[in-house]
């Protein structure tokens, strides 16, 4: 629920957008396409990304004063929300991370957060180092 939770939803998928236009993208498909045994790890690393994105633009919201009290925790809740661990425990009874495409609820809420608080694409590299 809020406002910010549908917006953060909203700039992840715009993150999504970004990732085309730069190419990230089709080197994670490529990516996956050689190494199917990385084929989750790497939609994994994709939506970390995003959400990263999605945070960056939250920070720019900010700077430009068009948050409101509690929207950044709308936002950083709503993350968690649809962490897969938790939507598999919901559905399933059970979480099995090997099955993730979209990471866990902490890992959702780490890479919107960092978005947040730099405000600096440079820093949402999911794919170097370990980035998870």
């Amino acid at each position: 629920p809020g406002d910010f939770a549908q917006a953060y939803v909203l700039a992840h998928e715009i993150g999504h957008h970004v990732q085309r236009i730069l190419g990230i993208e089709q080197q994670v498909r490529s990516a996956q396409q050689q190494s199917p045994e990385a084929m989750n790890e790497l939609s994994v690393r994709l939506e970390l990304q995003a959400d990263c994105f999605a945070g960056v633009w939250g920070h720019s919201a900010g700077q430009r004063g068009v948050l409101e009290p509690g929207d950044l925790e709308e936002g950083l809740q709503a993350a968690a929300a649809i962490g897969d661990d938790r939507i598999q425990k919901m559905s399933r009874g059970r979480v099995m991370p090997e099955s993730w495409t979209h990471g866990s609820s902490e890992m959702r809420v780490q890479w919107l957060r960092r978005g947040l608080e730099t405000g600096d694409c440079r820093q949402c590299d999911t794919f170097s180092g370990n980035g998870l």
